[in-house]
């Protein structure tokens, strides 16, 4: 087995007593053996949880490289996609877990997506009242965002993310390697996040997404943009209450409300979060001061990845609008939702009704 590759980049992510790191590269899976052994000690058993399209990919990797440090891993499958990001995946996993004699003493490697990093994050951190984990995030998406946060949850039939909790990882490696076995769509659908990274934090990051919509660019660097981007937001507001990491939000209150009523996997989250961008791209213009102008970038940009930009007849706005309102940033028959001043600045509203929310569905139905 080679060498594992040291990572180009570093990214600190500081919170105190629950702080850690984000490693980004090419050819860092095999490191994780060493980091195991950096982070847990003598800590031997574990679970490395994968879904079926990553596990035949890169869980031998993993695997050796634990066994190579000492550790006593047991690997864990679900089937890929959306539908096993459910309460009754997380009793399978947990029930494999306690049959595989971890306690309170393993940790759990989460190889995978975002669903299986929410998954595998979720099951860690009620396994035994909770154990530690690795986030080791394998697609555009999970690298840049949901691996980042400690965020971990699972959805109901009707609402994503409505059961979960805050369980920070003890490490994450993101091994941009991995991106080039994703397929072109899994690939596009990562940058709807990225490209709202840009839109909430830092506009100049812009050019950058450009070069690679083109086939240039540096991937690891852009990665790297973006972790950072994620864990400032996430130092200044871990728990979500003090209003800075709702900014994260843009584009997900009707976002989540598509794919919800697509049927989870019909969809993919950043296709569905792309048309969700749209939707609060045109509310800004409407209800704060983004320039028609900023809004075209912002379209123009999601359009480069091929990700949707027009909702189809076939989602019921009443349906839409019912979900939204059992969404976590629906309070008080009030809709909390973030908008635009300028590309790169946000804010939360609460001033944006339903009644705006029909017309802005009626308004990316009609978009050409």
């Amino acid at each position: 087995m080679p060498a594992p590759s040291q990572p180009a980049h570093i990214v600190p992510v500081n919170l105190g007593s629950r702080s850690y790191r984000v490693d980004v590269g090419a050819g860092l899976l095999g490191s994780i053996g060493a980091v195991a052994n950096e982070k847990f000690g003598k800590l031997s058993r574990c679970a490395v949880i994968t879904d079926s399209n990553v596990g035949p990919l890169y869980a031998a990797t993993v695997l050796e490289s634990l066994k190579a440090a000492g550790k006593n891993p047991v690997l864990i499958t679900v089937p890929a996609g959306e539908f096993s990001k459910s309460l009754l995946t997380a009793q399978d996993v947990c029930s494999e877990m306690a049959r595989a004699g971890l306690d309170r003493k393993s940790f759990v490697v989460a190889l995978g997506g975002g669903v299986i990093g929410d998954l595998g994050g979720f099951c860690a951190s009620i396994y035994q009242r909770g154990i530690p984990y690795i986030q080791v995030p394998t697609t555009v998406l999970s690298q840049v965002d949901s691996s980042v946060g400690g965020k971990t949850g699972v959805n109901l039939p009707d609402a994503k993310n409505m059961v979960g909790n805050f369980h920070q990882p003890a490490h994450v490696i993101a091994d941009v390697a991995t991106l080039k076995s994703l397929h072109q769509r899994e690939w596009n659908e990562g940058f709807a996040e990225i490209i709202k990274h840009a839109c909430i934090r830092d506009a100049s990051m812009l050019p950058l997404i450009d070069e690679v919509a083109a086939g240039g660019g540096d991937l690891a660097e852009l990665i790297r943009w973006n972790i950072a981007i994620k864990a400032a937001v996430v130092e200044e507001d871990e728990f979500e209450t003090l209003g800075v990491r709702a900014l994260l939000n843009f584009g997900h209150t009707l976002g989540h409300a598509i794919e919800a009523a697509a049927g989870y996997g019909q969809l993919l989250h950043g296709e569905a979060i792309s048309l969700g961008l749209h939707a609060a791209a045109l509310l800004s213009v409407s209800h704060s001061t983004l320039t028609a102008v900023e809004a075209g970038r912002i379209i123009d940009l999601l359009r480069r990845f091929d990700l949707p930009v027009q909702l189809a007849d076939s989602f019921e706005t009443e349906e839409l609008l019912r979900i939204t309102r059992m969404d976590k940033k629906f309070e008080h028959g009030k809709i909390r939702f973030v908008l635009l001043s300028t590309l790169g600045r946000a804010h939360v509203s609460q001033e944006v009704t339903e009644e705006n929310l029909r017309e802005v569905i009626s308004a990316i139905r009609n978009a050409e």
